[in-house]
């Protein structure tokens, strides 16, 4: 085991776990939240395990996962916009906790648990399918097209599972101002795509055929 990576890697979810725990109790006034409790158990206990078999199985796709450096002023705005998105839902859910503006009903806080974890299931197969997924966006030495699976579905099967995480996470917090929010996450990724992919046809050969043989970037027959 690469001792550096495991320290990185616990820092890192450590560090994760008590910034939203931070932004979650503290607008709502108590660490009795259940919709926060709930949601940090489907993020981190997964995250977890799944950085545990990452390490053994493939710590060069870990260590790419744990780095986050864009170099594209474009990227860095999406970055930094959407992380005050998160910031702004996480503290509206506590807030919406504390004074009960409209807290959605049970099934539709066990709904999105649900879809949490199908999103989950869809972002850990692309993981397997293309070893070269980075957090920042870059063409890798020896990088190749990947165009099976998910891929022959949609070119960017990635940002379609976060944006089903993304979206079901205020709703495990049972709020609808939150999810309101975060409807602004698939607009920075509408960006987010189109500069990645100018970026890809340019350096990754075999990328311009890729786009004329699966056709929809995120959404089959939308987009």
């Amino acid at each position: 085991m690469d001792r550096n990576l495991f320290i990185q890697a616990i820092t890192k979810v450590t560090a994760g776990i008590l910034l939203m725990a931070l932004l979650l109790f503290w607008p709502a006034g108590t660490i009795h939240y259940p919709g926060g409790w709930l949601l940090m158990s489907l993020l981190f206990i997964p995250m977890v395990i799944a950085g545990f078999v990452l390490m053994a199985r493939n710590p060069d796709l870990l260590r790419k996962r744990l780095q986050m450096k864009e170099e594209q002023m474009a990227q860095k705005q999406v970055v930094a916009l959407s992380g005050l998105m998160f910031v702004g839902g996480f503290v509206l859910s506590g807030l919406n906790f504390r004074y009960g503006w409209h807290t959605l009903p049970r099934w539709a806080v066990y709904g999105g648990a649900a879809l949490f974890l199908l999103a989950y299931v869809l972002y850990a197969e692309v993981l397997r399918e293309n070893t070269w997924l980075s957090r920042s966006i870059e063409v890798q030495e020896g990088q190749q097209v990947v165009d099976t699976g998910l891929y022959g579905i949609v070119r960017h099967p990635m940002y379609f599972a976060t944006v089903l995480l993304f979206l079901s996470m205020p709703l495990v917090l049972g709020s609808i101002h939150a999810f309101l929010l975060f409807l602004v996450y698939p607009l920075l990724l509408v960006k987010r795509i189109r500069n990645e992919e100018e970026l890809l046809e340019r350096e990754l050969p075999g990328y311009r055929e890729y786009k004329q043989k699966v056709r929809w970037r995120m959404l089959p027959f939308l987009w």
